[in-house]
């Protein structure tokens, strides 16, 4: 656990950083800071492992304050993950992740064992061991400053702004790989951005910081979403925030057959066609057609995003993002089990705000 009491960061300008900032991270979760720049997110977070000293309040990391604790000793305990990964350019990506139990007195082969295991948990096979950090895409170079992170299994983990510097599909792979990995650790983390959307998929509760250093709120996702503090929250989760909310709905959507063909066969119909291969994976659209017409790539129009059974907003977007208006609705293994319509989607939200289980 983490405890900010009244912790205030001043600099010698007479700029206040942070102002008085009393927040409770709980063990095991992840806690999102966010706001704009310049708000205080990301001095609240170094404060934590002393890379700036607060001027007055406390900081607790599991009770203990950390201004009792000699900086570099207080840091290899706490694993810290930044925008650009901070790779050592001239070590291989295998010695970069072995240097925190290194510095911890492991001995060289026990470190370099550990540093082979992260690798793979974060999704990098043995291949990338002797690489170095040029040779690796931006993604890949985030995957080994989080093992690097991992190495010496500290209970903490700071992690500022570590997907902003990616694009946007890598980026997402990331988030969903960080909820895979704290599902298997459960380690205690502070994650610092300035997308709204990043920080409600990942937050188990979300500090929103405005200018000046205040803290407007915290707050689980769904709370902020629909019961925004003030007008700068409101504002700053953004005025479609009530499409957001339906991230944490889950609700019965009727699923509806679909008329599916493999590429290469013939088909006959007055309807949208869905292209599967051999896996029943969806591929593309076939649109309405007069007769019989072979199925092939060059007639396929992509299909959106598809609904995995995740929440209403993922069914919603599937359906609008179709070209048919029909949202694919996949299995575990990405197999098409059906689709979703628009229109069921908000029947189930309308049955859901009835039970009360969303706000009206």
């Amino acid at each position: 656990m983490i405890e900010f009491r009244a912790v205030t960061k001043r600099f010698e300008d007479g700029t206040i950083a942070v102002d008085e900032l009393d927040l409770v991270v709980e063990a095991g979760t992840i806690t999102v800071f966010v706001g704009p720049s310049g708000c205080g997110k990301t001095t609240s977070l170094r404060m934590v492992n002393r890379m700036i000293d607060s001027t007055s309040g406390t900081i607790l990391v599991d009770g203990k304050d950390v201004m009792s604790v000699d900086p570099p000793t207080l840091r290899l305990g706490i694993g810290y993950v930044i925008q650009q990964a901070g790779l050592f350019p001239h070590r291989t990506v295998l010695d970069n992740v072995a240097t925190v139990p290194l510095l911890s007195g492991w001995d060289r082969k026990r470190a370099r064992t550990r540093a082979a295991e992260l690798l793979e948990t974060v999704g990098l096979d043995s291949g990338f061991a002797k690489r170095y950090p040029a040779q690796l895409s931006g993604g890949q170079q985030q995957r080994v400053g989080v093992a690097r992170a991992l190495a010496a299994d500290p209970p903490v983990l700071l992690m500022d702004e570590p997907f902003s510097a990616v694009d946007p599909i890598v980026r997402e792979g990331l988030q969903d790989e960080l909820l895979r990995l704290q599902g298997e650790l459960g380690k205690t983390i502070v994650f610092v951005t300035h997308d709204i959307d990043e920080a409600l998929k990942l937050g188990d509760r979300v500090a929103v910081f405005r200018e000046g250093g205040h803290l407007a709120q915290y707050a689980k996702p769904a709370e902020l979403l629909s019961a925004p503090a003030n007008d700068f929250v409101a504002s700053f989760a953004g005025r479609d925030r009530g499409y957001r909310t339906l991230t944490f709905l889950r609700a019965d959507v009727p699923v509806r057959e679909v008329t599916t063909a493999t590429l290469g066969s013939t088909v006959t119909s007055n309807g949208w066609v869905l292209a599967v291969d051999e896996n029943r994976r969806p591929v593309g659209w076939l649109s309405p057609v007069d007769g019989a017409t072979e199925v092939t790539a060059d007639k396929l129009i992509s299909g959106g995003s598809l609904y995995d059974g995740s929440s209403l907003r993922a069914a919603l977007d599937a359906a609008l993002s179709s070209p048919s208006a029909l949202g694919v609705t996949v299995d575990p293994d990405g197999a098409v089990v059906g689709v979703v319509q628009a229109d069921d989607v908000l029947k189930a939200l309308a049955t859901a705000r009835a039970a009360g289980e969303v706000p009206s």
